[in-house]
């Protein structure tokens, strides 16, 4: 069956970021968390072993598909992007959806036993084993429960033998040879109730509460996989083992390798390791509903002051089992063409100057094997939600009444075959993490893995059935009637006339005659003419990394590298002079909104006309911030590379600083401030810059007025010089000719009038004092009363030694390590203990180093000891060899493979003049970590972080009124 995932939209704007290096100004583009819920894959002695036996899609040759005798599945492909690389995942079928009353969390909890002994590895030694050979620790090792499925990943850094060897090992250590002690239960289970406390916030508990009104009856939103804390704190090895012993089975279980290997190689490996494994059982069938279709006219509003004001209405209907087919593909086509279209207008409404809401959804979907639903979401301006559900509605009413405009659907179908042919254009150097996608998709959802050339092929014999007839037909047959739909209302405060408000808003706008659509006017893009094209005088190209570095006669620098890493794929990065050292003391908001000019659209084009005019083309526009530049960072190909560097001169050379930019900026600035304490990461983000700058305006958080302040001719006040003639450093990296590269920018950036030669050095903004203050500071929050954090903040340097950069980056790593090994395993009193270093290269004589981690409020004492106590160990003796190693061996791993992807080589392309230093130092980078010893951690160790010269940051519960 093709299971659609269904979303549950809660519309929550991302939280702030968490770091030291100052406040986070409000962001600029409201994000949003969302709830995915997949499914199992149900299955009886009479199904066939693989999804791609019934179906008439060719599936990929490249994969090889395998059962052992016991059952047990594997999918083997043979990979070479990235070089040298590999990803090893199982998927075990099974989840909290499993889970009895009493085993609620066991799971999630056995998940975290893997790495807690097992016959042939020691409790404890899991992790080492791996970081001993280049894997770190969460980036590289890493599991996760769902409510039907477990996952548990290793991505493997090299392609020996020896490492696959130890993967495979280690996987099937995992489904048949788990000691589950209970001294290793009773230490992890502080661990798990950390995660557990750590993640629940207010975006958590309004997921339990959506998911519960959504589906009252059904079982799924009762067995979340976080668990419940009575069982976790009652839960047993006994308990905990019988639980594996009757969901990991051969018959559930799936490994994936895919990587550079030799493919007979890996399936022998396999069948050596595996055959014997002989556990009985078959996939569990167990419900995740009933989700009732009559279930209607349900309302529930739900208040935190941190949430925004969001209003759903949904149904729920049967489920439809829908094989994953030609036939099947065609039809999801259609209807993610209508509901593309929907969401386009959604957009188009949101992005005025006056907007009636500032984002809307409406969408269907399967709720795991056990229902459909089709929802309509609406966030609203906080108090205007009447005016948001009545404008949202009536989008609703046309699309179904009217359907949709020939121009509408030629841009979704200019977008869609745009995607294929880019897709197909990279079938052969397709990345791991891709094919393994794909390959678990085939697992979890049953959906045939193809070949992106079939799709395109498949795809175009079609285009000609694609009509504004055949979208609407197939949105109608897909869409629950929301008739009586269950409302839901979300926000900070509630609805003036609660829950018959809600209900009659609906009722009034439903019954509203909708008016169709006028065919809108298609859209040429008009910047195509720059000047005259600059002239190349100076080209040469370096001998150590190959990077071609050219200057333009009007002082443009362009740096090219061609690779072969991933067909037709080029990445563009330009780099502006300017960024936050424009920011000053007197005015340190002067570069806040400067990321929304995208969103204020061109001279000449509005974004949403941008939108449509670029159509099918593989362009994006993009405009961002670092402390000294603006840059934009793009993915195109060959084919739109020169649209795509016209979009950018035009972005620097006629920004259109649209009012309705700022206007939805504004509306994000409520939910910001009002989160802005609502956790204890948060808190820590809103306070930590003033903390460490003794309130230095330009790293402290300003008053909400000041943002809501902010326009767009401040901004170009601000900017304006720095986009006519700021220093311009471009990076070209990728499926390049060359040739046509240079002629490209030429006759865009190139052709601008003379840029200043070199980027400004800002020297009277380079400055940036730490706090003298040492000790205890307190931070309140307003979230959980049993969330804390725990944070040593220490000053150190900038980055201009560059051994003694690398020496503190790795001590941060041994410390991280020590905190994890103190706080988590030996002590079960975190989830996820962390360390840092943050040498500036901006600021002269100014850098930090952090270590801490989220515990409980109740433990705070106890755990500010214990970090103390890490640290007091890492100062009084050299650090061991296994510790280095363990800290050493992923960043070594990360050398070698730092140049295998074109991001990678983004990085030392995109500033190659203006930073020669950066690729000195990637050269030098290996034998630089290599030469670390205990002697000379111990010894950064004891002149930085002695604990008594912290900022000791305890992030604490809001006492109450």
């Amino acid at each position: 069956m093709l299971k659609r995932l269904f979303i549950s939209f809660a519309a929550l704007p991302a939280l702030a970021s968490c770091a030291t290096t100052g406040a986070q100004a409000p962001a600029t583009v409201a994000e949003t968390d969302a709830i995915v819920v997949a499914e199992p894959v149900a299955t009886d002695t009479n199904d066939p072993v693989w999804a791609f036996e019934e179906s008439d899609i060719g599936v990929d040759p490249g994969y090889r598909f395998g059962v052992l005798d016991n059952g047990m599945r594997y999918i083997i492909r043979s990979n070479d992007t990235p070089e040298g690389q590999g990803l090893v995942r199982m998927v075990v079928e099974t989840g909290s959806i499993d889970e009895t009353e009493s085993e609620q969390g066991f799971a999630h909890f056995l998940e975290h036993m893997v790495f807690n002994g097992s016959t042939n590895v020691p409790e404890g030694e899991m992790v080492k084993l791996l970081e001993r050979k280049g894997l770190a620790f969460g980036a590289d090792t890493n599991a996760s429960t769902g409510i039907d499925v477990t996952q548990y990943k290793l991505d493997l850094p090299n392609n020996s033998e020896d490492i696959l060897d130890t993967a495979l090992m280690l996987m099937r250590e995992t489904v048949s040879e788990l000691t589950i002690s209970q001294e290793a239960v009773d230490r992890e289970k502080g661990v798990v109730l950390a995660e557990r406390r750590d993640r629940n916030s207010f975006a958590f508990k309004n997921t339990i509460d959506s998911l519960a009104f959504s589906y009252p009856d059904a079982r799924f939103p009762k067995r979340l996989p976080i668990g419940q804390a009575e069982t976790i704190e009652a839960a047993t090895s006994e308990g905990l083992r019988a639980y594996w012993e009757r969901e990991y089975v051969p018959a559930a279980t799936t490994l994936i390798v895919v990587g550079d290997f030799d493919i007979d190689m890996v399936e022998a490996k396999i069948r050596d390791g595996f055959a014997d494994w002989d556990r009985s059982g078959e996939t569990d069938l167990t419900s995740a509903g009933p989700i009732d279709p009559a279930y209607a006219g349900a309302t529930d509003i739900y208040l935190d002051p941190a949430l925004p004001e969001v209003v759903t209405f949904e149904r729920n209907d049967v489920y439809i089992d829908r094989p994953d087919t030609i036939a099947e593909r065609k039809a999801n086509t259609l209807r993610g063409i209508a509901y593309g279209i929907i969401g386009r207008r959604m957009t188009r409404l949101a992005r005025e100057e006056d907007p009636p809401f500032r984002g809307a959804r409406f969408g269907t979907g399967d709720v795991l094997d056990a229902g459909r639903a089709t929802s309509l979401t609406v966030q609203t301006i906080d108090g205007q939600w009447q005016r948001g559900v009545d404008a949202a509605i009536d989008e609703y009413n046309r699309a179904l009444a009217f359907g949709f405009t020939e121009a509408e659907v030629a841009e979704q179908i200019a977008n869609r075959r745009t995607g294929l042919e880019n897709a197909a254009a990279n079938e052969g150097t397709r990345s791991n993490a891709f094919l393994t996608g794909a390959a678990i998709a085939l697992v979890t959802s049953d959906s045939v893995p193809s070949l992106p050339s079939d799709g395109l092929e498949r795809f175009n014999a079609f285009a000609d059935e694609i009509t504004p007839e055949a979208v609407l037909a197939a949105l109608r047959d897909d869409v629950i009637p929301l008739d009586n739909p269950n409302i839901r209302f979300i926000g900070k405060t509630a609805p003036e006339g609660g829950e018959q408000a809600l209900r009659a808003a609906w009722n009034t706008a439903i019954a509203r005659a909708p008016e169709p659509l006028e065919e809108a006017e298609v859209l040429a893009w008009p910047y195509t003419d720059f000047g005259t094209p600059g002239t190349v005088v100076s080209d040469q190209v370096g001998e150590a990394l190959g990077i071609r570095r050219i200057r333009f006669d009007n002082g443009v620098m362009l740096n090219l590298k061609r690779t072969e890493l991933a067909d037709n794929q080029i990445l563009v990065q330009y780099n502006l002079d300017g960024g936050s050292l424009l920011d000053t003391k007197d005015d340190p908001l002067a570069t806040a909104i400067a990321t929304l000019l995208p969103l204020g659209g061109l001279g000449e084009l509005s974004a949403d006309e941008l939108q449509t005019a670029l159509a099918g083309r593989t362009v994006s526009t993009s405009f961002n911030t670092t402390t000294d530049t603006f840059y934009g960072y793009v993915r195109t190909t060959p084919r739109d590379l020169d649209l795509q560097l016209q979009v950018m001169t035009a972005m620097l050379t006629d920004p259109g600083y649209r009012a309705e930019a700022v206007t939805r900026y504004r509306q994000s600035l409520d939910d910001y401030f009002a989160r802005l304490y609502a956790t204890p990461g948060a808190a820590y983000g809103a306070k930590i810059g003033e903390i460490l700058s003794d309130g230095d305006p330009r790293f402290t958080l300003q008053p909400e007025d000041a943002y809501r302040a902010l326009d767009f001719d401040d901004l170009r006040n601000a900017i304006g010089d720095r986009l006519a003639k700021g220093a311009i450093e471009i990076g070209v990296v990728g499926d390049i000719d060359e040739q046509a590269v240079i002629e490209a920018v030429a006759a865009t950036f190139g052709a601008l009038p003379d840029r200043e030669p070199e980027f400004r050095r800002y020297d009277d903004n380079r400055s940036r004092s730490f706090t003298a203050t040492r000790g205890e500071v307190r931070i309140e929050h307003t979230g959980e009363p049993d969330q804390a954090q725990v944070r040593f903040v220490w000053p150190t340097v900038d980055d201009s030694d560059f051994d003694r950069d690398v020496q503190l980056s790795l001590l941060a790593r041994v410390v991280d390590i020590a905190l994890t090994d103190n706080l988590r395993e030996e002590l079960g009193q975190a989830y996820s203990p962390y360390a840092g270093s943050s040498t500036s290269r901006i600021y002269r004589d100014y850098g930090t180093f952090l270590a801490g981690a989220g515990v409980d409020y109740a433990l705070l004492d106890e755990a500010r000891d214990a970090v103390i106590e890490t640290i007091t160990m890492l100062r009084e003796a050299p650090i061991d060899d296994d510790l280095i190693q363990r800290a050493r061996q992923p960043v070594l791993e990360g050398y070698d493979n730092a140049l295998k992807t074109n991001g990678g080589w983004m990085g030392l392309v995109e500033d190659a003049q203006r930073r020669t230093e950066s690729l000195r130092r990637y050269l030098a980078g290996k034998d630089a970590v290599l030469a670390v010893t205990g002697e000379q951690l111990q010894a950064l160790a004891r002149e930085y972080l002695d604990p008594d010269a912290a900022v000791q940051v305890l992030v604490v519960p809001k006492a109450e009124d």
